[in-house]
């Protein structure tokens, strides 16, 4: 067994190796008691810190879209205030942050359909996107704040969308950025 870890670094630690699994033998592989022994832990320590595979599916799904927000904020942070930048950066942080999670992300996703604490938290992971998005973007559009928040929700499913192109090789990393930016430039700042 391994040693004692602070709770948060323990979680970290489990995290990391259910990506691993999921990453070389897929979500099926993804169970508690696998994770565990895996990670040199009692199967209660894992159950204490995810409860269900569900849970410590959901864990995963929301650790990357974390870490897709965060790299998103910062990137915003050093970008001038105008349309094309901010379209691009936007549209970056987006597919190459669910490339580099990678199509574990997805299949963790894919996996979880049909579970409904899944389906309300990717619901509300949807809509605090949306919501970040507009953030975003109202400072820059011509339309009123509701119409970019209720359109920033299709923008996200378009993202998602090019971001499984990508990671499935049908298109480029920087056809899908070009399609995104301008995709958000024509329908969420030029006000139409």
């Amino acid at each position: 067994m391994s040693r004692k870890l602070p709770r948060a670094d323990r979680r970290a630690q489990l995290l990391n190796v259910a990506s691993d699994i999921v990453r070389e033998q897929g979500t099926d592989a993804l169970t508690l008691g696998g994770l565990a022994e895996r990670a040199g832990v009692s199967k209660p320590i894992a159950y204490d810190h995810f409860e269900t595979r569900s849970g410590l599916m959901m864990a995963l799904y929301k650790e990357a879209m974390d870490r897709q927000v965060e790299a998103l904020a910062v990137a915003l942070q050093d970008t001038p205030c105008e349309p094309d930048q901010v379209a691009r950066v936007l549209a970056t942080a987006y597919i190459e942050c669910a490339v580099t999670i990678g199509p574990e992300w997805h299949a963790i996703g894919a996996a979880l359909k049909g579970d409904a604490m899944m389906d309300a938290y990717h619901r509300e992971m949807r809509d605090d996107h949306a919501v970040f998005y507009a953030d975003a973007i109202i400072p820059l559009s011509k339309l009123d704040s509701i119409t970019v928040r209720r359109r920033c929700v299709g923008l996200i499913g378009a993202m998602e969308a090019a971001s499984n192109e990508v990671m499935a090789g049908r298109i480029g990393l920087k056809d899908a950025v070009d399609d995104i930016a301008f995709l958000i430039v024509s329908w969420l700042i030029s006000g139409r």
